[in-house]
C-alpha cells in the first residue's frame, strides 16, 4: 500500500488471529500478528505499527496493560487502539478503555464489515497524521535561520576576535561606523 507501517493484531488464541486477518486482508494492508500482550510492546516499540488490534483478555500482560503502557510514552501515545473483547458488555471495562484514549471497543464475534470499515477509517486518518506531522517539521526545519559564525576584529582589545553571526537568507546588516 505504499506505507511501511503496519496493522498489529493481538490475541492469545490462533483462531482469532486467523479470523480477523482474513477479515482485514481485502484492504490489502500489511498486517502483523501478536500473541501476547509483551509480543505487542517489543512489536510497537520497535516502531512501523500504524494501528492495535488488540484483545482485552490475555495471560500475563493484558490488553487494558498494554493501552496504559503506550499511552505513557511519545512516540506510541497517538497509535489508534482499537480493543476486543468476547465477554460482552461491560460498562467499567468501556469507561477504563475510552478513559484510556482507545478508538474503539468491539465484541467478539467481530462483523467483518464494520471492522474493515472502521480499521480503513482509523489506519488512514493516523497515516495521513503522521504525513502532515513529517510535513510540519520539515517545514518547520526550513524556516529556522540557518546561523554561521565567522570573526571579526574587537576594536576594544587589540587582536582579540569576536564571534559574530550571520542568517544565511540574506547579507548581514550594515555597521554604524560613525
Amino acid at each position: 500500500m505504499g506505507s511501511d507501517t503496519k496493522i498489529l493484531i493481538v490475541d492469545d488464541h490462533e483462531d482469532t488471529l486467523y479470523a480477523l486477518e482474513s477479515a482485514l486482508a481485502p484492504l490489502g494492508y500489511d498486517l502483523g500478528r501478536a500473541t501476547s500482550g509483551d509480543e505487542a510492546l517489543k512489536q510497537v516499540l520497535r516502531g512501523h505499527v500504524g494501528l492495535l488490534l488488540l484483545d482485552v483478555r490475555m495471560p500475563g500482560v493484558s490488553g487494558l496493560d498494554v493501552v496504559r503502557y503506550l499511552r505513557r510514552l511519545e512516540q506510541t501515545q497517538h497509535i489508534p487502539v482499537v480493543l476486543l473483547t468476547g465477554y460482552g458488555p461491560d460498562h467499567e471495562l468501556t469507561s477504563t478503555a475510552f478513559g484510556l484514549g482507545v478508538a474503539d471497543l468491539l465484541m467478539k464475534p467481530v462483523d467483518p464489515w464494520a471492522l474493515r470499515t472502521k480499521v480503513r477509517y482509523l489506519y488512514d486518518a493516523h497515516q495521513r497524521h503522521q504525513a502532515l506531522e513529517r510535513e510540519v517539521r520539515e517545514l518547520r526545519a526550513l524556516r529556522e535561520p540557518r546561523v554561521e559564525t565567522e570573526t571579526r576584529a574587537d576594536p576594544g582589545k587589540p587582536g582579540a576576535r569576536l564571534p559574530v553571526q550571520r542568517d544565511r537568507r540574506g547579507p548581514a546588516p550594515a555597521q554604524d561606523r560613525t
